[in-house]
């Protein structure tokens, strides 16, 4: 019960200050360049301080260190509500904590439920993440009207949740045991363990079996040694080709989620639609996040092979994206909510994927930080590009074109991460 009930509560408060500027954007007089900066840090540091988690787990462990996680990411949101440039530097401290925690989520739900709840548990945090984000977005601008049109007062609204997570996960720390983490069935720490893909991942043998060919060498004719040298090399090119398919999906993904956030109401004013209702839309598409981001994991969980889900999240996208290219203004929230369902079933399957394609707890964190880290450094690209497209072409249409592209192209990446080989 209380794991239940800090995992929920992490989970509300993961993404909740990143969909604060959307709907405040067309009532606040943020400028562009303002909106694009800050459009751009939360992926550009994920992925620069991703690989700070290993080591981040090897000294705190999973518990500790997503407690000490939420203690920063309230702080980064306190930070936020100090003016413009109090905004910039808790945006930056507040993505760095949720680096650490896209991380360790997978790892975490790995370790402490039971495989049978692995997707539902990815579902309820992906479900928790968007209800939190949608229920903060939409009191922005209520909020921002009855403070006097402050925004500094609306941002502070993110502390709440924030707090609460901190105080949610905090149980897990006095019964998380010794700081490093225990690899079951080995009986060795983790920093004991180096966390890296092994050969199933990244195409490496472990030390052990490559000391033992190595003194075989001298007993073997070569014949004999070109059949394991064959697998080896099968064996890597298999590795390879999951992580950067990984890579890859959660990357495309990624960035058309924190584009589709950042430029949205921008979007929606350009065709017609209010400022307000504008923004509205901005709380609607985080529902729709919500939505796709439990139900997306449960089902692609229960099977072997998610290429159909990942198809389908495609088609789902695909469908909303035309719907803003077609007609923005007819039926705002209903493209809002269809790009939500798909964009968040986007970002919620990669966690399963983690777990479905990871051989153990070592592996799944190794492979949950390489697709994270060259992900978001991938996806922090998207919010400027965007940007830089309008601008020349004074429209949104080509953009919108540009996004449809990606989508394919994530298709094509997803393809080996999807399922996994004989």
């Amino acid at each position: 019960m209380v794991l239940g009930l800090g995992f929920i509560l992490l989970s509300l408060n993961t993404r909740v200050a990143f969909g604060q500027l959307g709907p405040l954007a067309p009532v606040a007089g943020f400028g562009t360049g303002a909106l694009t900066v800050l459009g751009l840090l939360p992926p550009l540091c994920m992925g620069l301080f991703a690989p700070l988690t290993p080591w981040v787990r090897r000294r705190l462990g999973e518990e500790r260190g997503l407690f000490w996680a939420s203690v920063l990411l309230l702080a980064g949101t306190v930070v936020r509500m100090a003016g413009l440039p109090g905004l910039f530097v808790g945006t930056v401290l507040v993505s760095i904590a949720t680096a650490v925690v896209n991380v360790l989520i997978p790892v975490f739900v790995r370790s402490r439920f039971a495989p049978r709840r692995v997707g539902v548990m990815m579902g309820v945090y992906a479900l928790s993440m968007g209800a939190g984000s949608a229920l903060v977005a939409a009191l922005m601008v209520p909020v921002w009207q009855a403070s006097g049109h402050s925004w500094q007062t609306a941002i502070g609204v993110a502390v709440v949740p924030a707090a609460l997570a901190a105080i949610g996960i905090a149980p897990q720390v006095r019964g998380s045991g010794a700081s490093a983490p225990q690899v079951r069935g080995s009986g060795v720490s983790a920093s004991q363990t180096p966390a890296r893909v092994r050969s199933g991942s990244v195409g490496q043998q472990g030390q052990e079996g490559q000391e033992g060919q190595e003194r075989q060498e001298g007993q073997e004719g070569q014949e004999g040694q070109e059949g394991p040298q064959r697998q080896q090399g099968r064996e890597g090119q298999q590795g390879r080709g999951l992580v950067w398919s990984l890579t890859a999906y959660f990357g495309l993904q990624t960035l058309l989620f924190y584009t589709t956030l950042a430029w949205l109401p921008a979007i929606l004013v350009d065709a017609g639609v209010t400022g307000a209702t504008a923004g509205n839309m901005q709380a609607v598409f985080i529902v729709g996040v919500a939505v796709g981001g439990f139900l997306t994991p449960v089902l692609a969980a229960a099977r072997t092979d998610q290429r159909p889900h990942l198809l389908g999240i495609v088609l789902v996208c695909a469908g909303g994206y035309a719907g803003l290219l077609a007609a923005p203004a007819a039926a705002p929230a209903l493209w809002a909510v269809v790009l939500g369902i798909g964009l968040g079933g986007g970002q919620a399957v990669a966690g399963v994927l983690y777990v479905k394609r990871g051989k153990d707890h070592e592996h799944v964190a190794a492979l949950s930080t390489v697709a994270q880290t060259g992900g978001y450094l991938l996806a922090a690209a998207g919010p400027v590009t965007a940007s830089v497209l309008h601008t020349m072409t004074g429209t949104w249409t080509v953009p919108l074109v540009v996004f449809l592209g990606v989508l394919l192209l994530s298709v094509v990446a997803s393809l080996r991460a999807g399922h996994d080989r004989p």
